[in-house]
C-alpha cells in the first residue's frame, strides 16, 4: 500500500488568554524571521558570506536566555521559522529573482510545530506553552501526523495537521474522459457534458465594490478602517470557500467515475496576465487540476496532462481544422464530425492523453496499438 501526504484542517476555538498567547507566539516568530533575514543580508553585504541554517539554529539557546518572550514559544517552532528563512533563500538561488522580504505586522499569519509540542485529546488539542485549545474535529484525523501548523485567517484560528495516510484505491474502471477547461463553460468533457462556470467572484463584485469604497474613505489604521478591512477579507474568504467547495465536488465526481482523466497542462500565470486575467483567476483552473491530481493519486486513478498548445485546431481524427478564437463550431471535412469547439477540444485532449499512456506503457515493454477515433457523417 502506498502512502500520500494529506492535510486535515480544523477550526480552533481558543479562549481570550489562549488567543493572546497565540498572537504573542506569532509576533515572536515574525521578529525572529526578520532578525534572521537581516543577519543573512548583513553577512553577505559586509563579508560576502552566507550564513547557513545550522549556524543560526545554534544561536537560539542564547537568544532564548536573553529574551523572555522567546522562552514562551516551543523551541521547535522557533527552529521551523529559521527553516522558512533558509527555504526562501534556497528558492531565490533556484529562481534567480524574488529576494526574501521582511514581514511587516500582520504579514506573518502561521507557525509550525514540526515534530513535538502538540497532541489531540478528545475535543481538545494540547499545545506546548499555550494549553488545551478546543478544536472542532468535523472529520476523523487519519494517518501518521507529521506536523501541525496553526494559522490565523481573518481573526479565526485553524489547526492544519499534515499526515501520511494510506491510499484509498477505488475499484478498477476502464472509463476515460478528456476535459477542456474554459471561461464560457468551466469545463466540457469528451462525453459531451458541460459544466457551467459559476463565476463566484463576478457574482460577489457588487458587495465587494461597496465594501472596498468604505475602506478607501476611512483613515488608514483607524478602528473603522480595520473593521471595514475585515469585512472585505470576509467577502473574499466566502468567495474562496464557494470556489473550493465547487472544485472539490467536481473533482471527486470525475475521479469516482473515470479510470483515466486527460487534462491540459495549462500555464496559469501566463494566462492570468492578459485582459482576461480576472476571469482566469476566478475560474482557478490550477487549483482544480491540483485537486484532481491528489484525489486521482489516492484513488489509484491515472491523471494525464497533455500539451495545451493547439488542442482546438485539429480534429480528433487527425485532420487539421483551423479556427479563429471567435469560431465556436467545429466541422471536419475529413470525418464529418460536427460539434462545438470545446467538445472537439476535449476529444483531442483525450486522444493525446491516450497516446501518452500508450507511449509510456510501450517504453515499459508493453506494446499497445495507438488509439484511433472514427466518426460517421
Amino acid at each position: 500500500m502506498w502512502k500520500i501526504r494529506k492535510t486535515f484542517k480544523y477550526r480552533l476555538y481558543p479562549n481570550r488568554k489562549q488567543r493572546e498567547c497565540l498572537l504573542a507566539a506569532l509576533e515572536v516568530c515574525r521578529d525572529l524571521y526578520n532578525d534572521a533575514l537581516q543577519e543573512r543580508r548583513e553577512a553577505w553585504k559586509l563579508c560576502r558570506k552566507s550564513i547557513p541554517f545550522a549556524m543560526q539554529s545554534a544561536q537560539l539557546p542564547a537568544c532564548k536566555q536573553a529574551d523572555a518572550a522567546m522562552r514562551g514559544v516551543h523551541s521547535q517552532v522557533l527552529q521551523d521559522v529559521l527553516h522558512r528563512v533558509d527555504k526562501t533563500y534556497q528558492a531565490l538561488f533556484r529562481r534567480g529573482n524574488g529576494f526574501p522580504r521582511f514581514k511587516g505586522k500582520g504579514w506573518f499569519d502561521s507557525f509550525t510545530c514540526p515534530q513535538a509540542g502538540f497532541g489531540v485529546e478528545g475535543s481538545q488539542v494540547s499545545l506546548a506553552k499555550i494549553g488545551n485549545v478546543k478544536i472542532k474535529l468535523h472529520r476523523r484525523l487519519a494517518g501518521e501526523v507529521k506536523t501541525l501548523t496553526l494559522k490565523q485567517e481573518n481573526g479565526k484560528w485553524y489547526a492544519c495537521f499534515s499526515c501520511m495516510v494510506d491510499g484509498e484505491p477505488l475499484p478498477a474502471n476502464d472509463s476515460v474522459v478528456g476535459i477542456d477547461a474554459g471561461l464560457e463553460s468551466f469545463a466540457v468533457t469528451s462525453d459531451g457534458e458541460i459544466v457551467d462556470n459559476p463565476r463566484w467572484f463576478r457574482t460577489a463584485q457588487k458587495k465587494l465594490r461597496v465594501a472596498q469604497r468604505h475602506v478607501s474613505r476611512c483613515t488608514k489604521r483607524s478602528g473603522g478602517w480595520r473593521k471595514a478591512s475585515r469585512l472585505v477579507a470576509q467577502l473574499h474568504r466566502h468567495v474562496f470557500h464557494q470556489r473550493n467547495d465547487f472544485q472539490h465536488k467536481l473533482s471527486r465526481e470525475l475521479v469516482n467515475h473515470h479510470g483515466l482523466i486527460a487534462v491540459e497542462d495549462l500555464h496559469g500565470k501566463g494566462l492570468a496576465g492578459g485582459m482576461l486575467a480576472k476571469s482566469v483567476q476566478d475560474a482557478a483552473w490550477s487549483s482544480f487540476i491540483a485537486k484532481l491530481s491528489y484525489k486521482a493519486e489516492s484513488a489509484d486513478r491515472l491523471l494525464v496532462k497533455v500539451n495545451a498548445r493547439g488542442t482546438s485546431q485539429p480534429c480528433p481524427c487527425g485532420a487539421p481544422v483551423p479556427k479563429k478564437l471567435w469560431d465556436r463550431w467545429h466541422q471536419c471535412a475529413a470525418c464529418g464530425l460536427k460539434t462545438t469547439r470545446d467538445h472537439a477540444s476535449a476529444l483531442e485532449i483525450l486522444r493525446r492523453g491516450l497516446r501518452l499512456r500508450t507511449e509510456t506503457l510501450a517504453i515499459a515493454g508493453v506494446a499497445l496499438e495507438a488509439p484511433s477515433f472514427s466518426y460517421g457523417a
